[in-house]
């Protein structure tokens, strides 16, 4: 059994990834296809803007992340590869043409994610609905799980999405405690909790993940995991943070893998529904088992 105490506090190399870490790019005649329709609608998936190493294994099974509001975020978060600055107007248009790409791709499962859009009074919610509804309307039979910013925790926001019954709506808490200042830009650890906790109060199951490697301590990650349980929290997903670029929050370790197959026992022991944890996981990978 790995010993979870185990973990480094100095900061590494970035770009020296370990052996778990190296995979190989994403093809095959799914990957194009949706590469090709992406490109053809100037659609954003998070898959692509994230530079998530999964995309390649979702595509393949019939699953994609989509993320709506554009591509430009109003905020700056110190771990995020997605674009910071003024975000234009909210296009209707994507709506359409991501419920046609989720049938001409036969998905079976989406995620939709979106920038933060605090420039919007809603926050953007309500189009948010919109999308939701459209999915349900146009794509019937398609699950589906939503991974909402924190709309700066205004229930009456977060009522306006919860009204349209997702199968699952998550919300990132990212990283601990104590971290969550230096890595998120405007949301606080506190405020995610009691977003989670309100959501858990409307009877939807609710989803939240972290990354591993910006500086934690086993304890914190245990206390983290108790916090969502305590709020209702039913699936969580622990990820490797990987370091976009230099001027990106600075990684502190690559954990091994058994260390998190270690906090993936953990996780069922506490009562997670669904917990998914491993160096490559990102909040979306194998989002279609959670629905079961």
């Amino acid at each position: 059994m790995p010993n979870i105490n185990n973990h480094k506090k100095e900061e590494v190399d970035f770009r020296r990834k370990p052996e778990w870490l190296k995979i190989k790019l994403p093809k095959g005649f799914k990957t194009s296809q949706v590469v090709g329709l992406l490109n053809d609608k100037h659609l954003h998936t998070i898959c692509s803007s994230g530079m998530c190493p999964n995309r390649g294994e979702c595509w393949g099974a019939g699953t994609a992340t989509f993320m709506i509001g554009g591509n430009v975020c109003t905020r700056n978060c110190k771990f995020c590869n997605v674009t910071t600055g003024k975000p234009g107007p909210l296009d209707r248009k994507e709506i359409d043409e991501i419920t046609e790409s989720v049938k001409t791709l036969k998905l079976k499962h989406i995620v939709i994610t979106s920038v933060d859009r605090d420039d919007l009074p809603d926050g953007g919610a309500n189009h948010w609905a919109a999308m939701i509804r459209a999915l349900k309307e146009k794509c019937p039979g398609v699950t589906m799980e939503v991974l909402i910013p924190d709309f700066q925790g205004k229930t009456e926001l977060l009522d306006i999405v919860i009204a349209e019954k997702p199968d699952i709506i998550s919300h990132n808490l990212e990283t601990v405690r104590r971290l969550t200042p230096s890595v998120r830009s405007v949301a606080t650890y506190q405020r995610s909790l009691d977003v989670l906790k309100y959501i858990a109060s409307k009877n939807i199951r609710t989803k939240s993940g972290i990354m591993l490697g910006l500086g934690e301590t086993p304890n914190e990650i245990l206390e983290t995991m108790d916090d969502l349980r305590s709020v209702g929290c039913e699936i969580m997903t622990i990820g490797q943070y990987l370091q976009p670029t230099k001027n990106h929050f600075p990684l502190k370790e690559y954990i091994h893998p058994d260390t998190f197959a270690e906090y993936g026992k953990i996780g069922k022991e506490k009562g997670f529904r669904h917990i998914e944890s491993a160096p490559m996981v990102r909040s979306s990978y194998h989002a279609e088992k959670h629905i079961l």
